[in-house]
């Protein structure tokens, strides 16, 4: 069994007629996408999509999703997947270095959900790094203004490049590794909070439901 592509199937049946859609970043928004595609081909449903990266926007195109801007419509729907969601659905994300767009879009979205597998539902956000875009020239400081709050930094390197991970908007990402997470929100405001920082992996107060693919079946939040 699939468990990513159960639940990225079963967010596909919330879609309807019509409908503006953020499309998130991921393993399991992948199936996502294919699913929406796969309705348009099969129902001719009318959607549009507001991809939250390139890999994103590469899949609608391949699944013949039509794309549009946050600047041109609003967002009636928003799927994505998470690195970590607890009890309190409180996210992190950012393991894939889209987080700074896929906040806006999520954010911006009169429903958003959020899909993931069993393994990524937690008691507690944490054990994950909390994934910080930072613009380069401040990277050095906004690590010390990191240490400095308890955490382990390390600029995310790439892989099969030499050189760190560059982000779709030009950034470097920053993976800060807190002990205890107390308050995801006050956390997420805090990070935000450190000149040279774009944006962190925190999501808190936004997520109307999260399903989860799991080996007994469906369950959403």
């Amino acid at each position: 069994m699939n468990l990513k592509k159960e639940a990225g199937y079963k967010a596909a049946e919330y879609v309807t007629d019509g409908d503006i859609l953020g499309l998130g970043t991921g393993s399991t928004t992948h199936y996502f996408i294919e699913a929406v595609g796969k309705r348009i081909a099969d129902e001719g449903i009318n959607v549009m999509g507001i991809p939250t990266s390139f890999q994103s926007l590469l899949l609608a195109k391949q699944w013949n999703i039509p794309v549009t801007r946050l600047e041109e419509h609003d967002i009636d729907l928003a799927v994505d997947g998470a690195d970590e969601v607890d009890k309190n659905l409180n996210l992190v994300k950012g393991g894939g270095a889209a987080h700074t767009k896929e906040k806006i879009v999520d954010y911006s979205a009169k429903q958003f959900i959020v899909i993931v597998d069993e393994s990524k539902y937690v008691e507690e956000i944490g054990n994950f790094p909390v994934p910080v875009e930072v613009i380069p020239d401040a990277s050095r400081v906004v690590i010390q203004t990191l240490e400095d709050m308890g955490a382990e930094c390390e600029i995310r390197m790439g892989e099969r490049k030499d050189g760190p991970v560059i982000t779709d908007n030009g950034n470097f990402v920053i993976d800060a590794k807190f002990e205890k997470i107390e308050s995801p929100m006050h956390l997420e405001i805090d990070l935000n909070s450190i000149p040279g920082v774009v944006e962190n992996g925190i999501f808190t107060q936004m997520v109307d439901k999260v399903i989860i693919g799991t080996s007994e079946g469906i369950k959403e939040l």
